[in-house]
């Protein structure tokens, strides 16, 4: 899974196998996402670089929303 950068409007693209899945405006929406990809939606999967790639800034950034 790959979170990338924020977009104007604070909303951040979230691509699962290459596709586009939708758009990310929270951590909960990150969490959503995985959990409906089948990967495991845990809160320390968010720090798991295995399993979500972070572009222009990680989860916990104080600008970015998601």
């Amino acid at each position: 899974m790959v979170v990338l950068s924020p977009e104007s409007d604070g909303g951040r693209r979230v691509m699962i196998h290459g596709k586009c899945t939708g758009t990310a405006y929270s951590l909960f929406d990150v969490l959503d996402f995985l959990h409906r990809a089948g990967l495991p939606a845990e809160d320390r999967g968010i720090d798991d670089p295995k399993l979500i790639e972070w572009r222009g800034g990680g989860p916990y950034d104080r600008d970015n929303t998601a």
